[in-house]
């Protein structure tokens, strides 16, 4: 790896195939636009789609980094604007009686819904359906919206913070927007489930109706980074039917103290060394006072985007513009916290994957390293890792994970 270039993301190491389909509902901006990747059939000579979908986001990443829309553009459409996503564009459904969970995943500032491909795919991969939104509060990169006549793109940039507003006040009303579309994200499979003919403004080979009885609507968690973090965490308050949330490297400022005690169920914080701040940490631990199921974990040697799949662009020139990586190797990055979050929505959706199967916390994944620490409890090898409350202390090398965590087997 070191300095060579890849433009690779790793494909989902689950026992099921992946395929990927975009989702738009309505022609105004109070729509639903999202990604929904899901386990699919094998299909021989699949189409796999492009990690940037659209010029424009190219154009809307040079605005969001603050870097000329004229050089940095084009710099970026050449660096990856060929890079694709190892799924199946628009592949054939894989049935499910029993009903695949469902994670409904929001983005961070600055991002859109292809962003964190690598980790939704590896969700898909263990038989979840992961329905990536793409936000419209003008937090991401870019987005947009078709017209009805002629099915016309209307784009939303990125807007920062205006000049004389606080930007509290500003980002709360955001985080609320987007939880109220990862609630709107929810109501959409809801209607699809209940028979509703549902309208994919987008025109593309896939057939929502195939998803009728084959998820599960009572197995069902947010996540997300960064902003999305904690808009994971707001959105458990607005809607009871979300079980748990896993916040990748949250960023808590946006959300009002008043609605810490209303946060009604356990959430999973997985986070990098170099983002959170004591103030941070200190928000997501009055959490845990009040869920002894709310963790914590820190992966040391990981930055920011290291829960991106900009940290799979390994790319020099890349990395020095945007400063994508940090020590610990990126695949090994992603597995830590694919088992973890795997682990915990293991435990709190009531169900099993890899072929494991539910017990008390406990199940089996077989294509795991076996290692295993103190008292049987297993390992999160490869990162320094910190969690809290103090069952662990910062250390170097492999250490014992919380006993939420699967038995490698």
């Amino acid at each position: 790896m070191g300095g060579t270039q890849s433009l690779a993301l790793p494909p989902g190491k689950g026992p099921h195939q992946v395929g990927c389909a975009d989702v738009m509902v309505g022609h105004t901006r109070q729509g639903l636009f999202l990604r929904l990747f899901y386990p699919c059939l094998p299909r021989a000579g699949a189409e796999r789609p492009l990690w940037i979908p659209h010029y424009e986001y190219c154009r809307g990443l040079a605005d969001f980094t603050r870097r000329s829309r004229r050089w940095c553009a084009p710099l970026f459409s050449i660096a990856v604007g060929s890079c694709k996503v190892p799924v199946s564009w628009n592949g054939p459904f894989k049935p499910c009686s029993s009903g695949y969970p469902l994670i409904i995943f929001s983005h961070g500032l600055g991002a859109f819904r292809t962003l964190y491909s690598s980790v939704c795919s590896e969700l898909a991969s263990w038989g979840f359906a992961v329905a990536a939104l793409e936000h419209r509060d003008h937090s991401a990169s870019a987005t947009y919206f078709c017209r009805a006549e002629a099915g016309r793109e209307e784009w939303i940039p990125y807007q920062r913070v205006p000049q004389g507003q606080k930007e509290f006040y500003f980002r709360n009303k955001q985080v609320h927007q987007r939880a109220e579309e990862c609630v709107r994200a929810l109501r959409l499979f809801e209607d699809i489930s209940s028979g509703k003919s549902v309208l994919n403004v987008l025109h593309q080979d896939f057939d929502l109706s195939v998803l009728k009885d084959s998820v599960d609507l009572t197995k069902v968690a947010v996540m997300g980074h960064s902003f999305g973090g904690v808009t994971a965490v707001l959105a458990l308050v607005k809607e009871p039917s979300f079980r748990c949330a896993v916040a990748l490297d949250a960023w808590m400022f946006p959300l009002e103290n008043v609605l810490y005690p209303e946060v009604p169920k356990p959430v999973l914080f997985i986070n990098t060394e170099k983002f959170q701040t004591p103030e941070s940490i200190a928000k997501m631990k009055r959490l845990s006072s009040r869920n002894s199921q709310t963790k914590i974990i820190t992966i040391l040697g990981s930055v920011h985007q290291s829960q991106t799949d900009f940290t799979f662009l390994t790319g020099k020139l890349v990395n020095r513009f945007f400063g994508l990586r940090g020590t610990l190797d990126p695949y090994k990055g992603l597995d830590i916290t694919s088992r973890a979050a795997l682990a915990f929505l293991q435990r709190h959706l009531s169900t099993a994957w890899g072929g494991g199967h539910v017990g008390r916390g406990h199940g089996r994944a077989r294509e795991l390293p076996r290692s295993q620490g103190a008292a049987g409890r297993p390992l999160l090898p490869w990162a320094w890792v910190w969690c809290f409350p103090s069952h662990c202390t910062k250390q170097r090398g492999p250490v014992a994970a919380p006993p939420l965590c699967l038995e490698p087997g």
